[in-house]
């Protein structure tokens, strides 16, 4: 099987993912600013979702452009992938509900943290079905980036407990980190696929 229709499907799981968030932002009871006060949080929680999922959408398109052929394995493992992805909604509303509640907030860094853990997986299975000398491979190196991303969720799940305004920074300084494209992928994508 080619890759196109595992993008198109990924692209979808995404498009109808930011949807979901959005359908969440409720219109406020009022037309003065002080209406809009209670929605702070959750508007603040729906943008870092958007950049993560925004995030997630970019690399996950470069990184299949370096799929030559798609197997049962890394359909399994974009699967396991969607699968996390596909919580951020309800992590982003829990979390934007119940403002700088310690538990909703290490949820959030939780499926952060595993949504990191199964993009690896997905990148590793990618790397093993092309071999250890593919193009991908050479790309993503020791990947640093993405150990050090796992560090700082879990960090902030600890943190989410003590000083949860504390962990929602830590997961936007991650969204940060990440928010430029990985140019390690995008420079050895074929320009002509572009």
């Amino acid at each position: 099987m080619g890759r196109n229709r595992l993008e198109a499907f990924s692209d979808g799981v995404m498009a109808v993912l930011i949807t979901i968030m959005v359908l969440e932002l409720k219109v406020p009871h009022g037309a003065d600013w002080e209406a809009l006060r209670p929605l702070g949080p959750v508007f603040m929680s729906y943008v870092l979702s958007y950049v993560y999922l925004g995030i997630y959408w970019n690399n996950h398109h470069h990184l299949l452009h370096m799929v030559d052929r798609v197997h049962g394995s890394i359909l399994w493992g974009n699967l396991h992938l969607l699968f996390w992805l596909s919580l951020i909604p309800f992590a982003t509303g829990w979390m934007g509900e119940n403002e700088a509640a310690p538990l909703p907030m290490a949820a959030y860094g939780a499926i952060l943290f595993m949504s990191g853990v199964s993009y690896e997986i997905l990148q590793a299975t990618i790397v093993r079905a092309q071999g250890k000398n593919s193009k991908l491979a050479a790309a993503v190196g020791r990947d640093l980036k993405g150990k050090l991303s796992a560090l700082l969720y879990a960090v902030g799940m600890v943190l989410a407990f003590a000083q949860p305004w504390a962990a929602f920074a830590i997961y936007a300084l991650v969204a940060g980190i990440w928010l430029v494209p990985d140019r390690r992928i995008e420079s050895r994508v074929n320009p002509h696929e572009h």
